[in-house]
């Protein structure tokens, strides 16, 4: 065998006792599959949210152990991850990397159950680093990597793995009709938000209580208050009772600073309003007409959904 396709068969090998294959049954008859890895000898399994969300029954299915019950123990929809746990013995965990030290180039195996085809295994290299991809939850997933290795449904929730047989990525997302053009989210996130969700079960971030959407500034007042942005953060509603309503903040408002962060749009906003946030005092920059304004609001815990 060429160089080549003994690594792809090393990590094949040595992912194999590690790979899930996930079955869900949810309400009149619905269900779905997907994939996932053991994260931890324990028993904890890291799979996609959009996996496992709104189901009523997930099985666990490792080849050389059999199937078993799991239990989600939280999903977290804005970055599509999701931990599950199952009482197992002898579990075998992936090996993680570190996705900071991914290259654009570099070869990557990808390892899933598509179409119910079990340890599917495709290859191919990172096509690019930094990618954002938007969650069905509306946000914004960043740090996204991009690779050619082919991804199909049932992909969703597996490794993707590198040369070294460490796990740098989960498998997430295919963008259709196109080929080649799938995306998984970096491991260092993943790791992020597991701890986040075996902890409380949930990844706690604050909220102002806005909808908004992003929207240009006009010029003159832009450079009249000497502002690095050229969009702001444009206020659609202010939900009654929250602290943005309790500190003033009004319809049509744009908000272009955050704690003296620009704020471009409600994608900054989003990921400005983290869980240190909570509970603490927060000033907002804002636009009202040709005014600039000061606001100060303690963000609550965001509900999720």
């Amino acid at each position: 065998m060429d160089a080549y396709s003994r690594v792809v068969t090393t990590v094949a090998d040595v992912m194999s006792p590690t790979v899930v294959r996930i079955q869900t049954e949810a309400a009149r008859g619905r269900g779905g599959s997907g994939s996932g890895f053991v994260f931890t000898p324990d028993g904890f399994i890291l799979t996609n949210s959009h996996v496992v969300h709104g189901a009523d029954k997930i099985n666990a299915f490792l080849p050389e152990l059999g199937e078993f019950n799991a239990q989600l123990i939280g999903e977290d929809p804005d970055t599509d991850l999701a931990l599950l746990r199952i009482d197992a013995p002898a579990l075998v965990a992936a090996r993680l990397g570190d996705s900071r030290r991914i290259r654009v180039g570099q070869l990557v195996v990808a390892i899933g159950n598509p179409y119910g085809f079990q340890h599917t295994v495709t290859a191919g290299v990172v096509s690019a680093l930094g990618r954002s991809l938007r969650s069905q939850s509306g946000r914004l997933i960043e740090d996204v990597i991009q690779t050619d290795a082919a991804l199909n449904p049932g992909n969703s929730g597996g490794p993707l793995v590198n040369a070294q047989g460490e796990v740098i990525g989960v498998n997430t997302a295919t963008i259709l009709p196109a080929q080649g053009l799938c995306f998984a989210i970096s491991i260092n996130t993943a790791k992020f938000i597991a701890s986040k969700l075996i902890r409380h079960g949930v990844v706690r971030r604050s909220s102002i209580g806005v909808q908004a959407q992003t929207a240009p500034l006009n010029r003159i007042i832009a450079r009249h208050y000497e502002l690095k942005n050229s969009t702001g953060a444009l206020l659609l509603a202010v939900e009654p009772g929250t602290p943005a309503a309790k500190a003033g903040l009004q319809e049509g408002d744009v908000i272009v600073a955050l704690d003296g962060e620009p704020v471009e749009g409600m994608d900054v906003l989003h990921r400005l309003l983290s869980e240190e946030r909570i509970g603490n005092l927060t000033r907002l920059a804002v636009l009202r007409g040709s005014k600039r304004l000061e606001f100060k609001v303690v963000p609550e815990m965001r509900q999720a959904g």
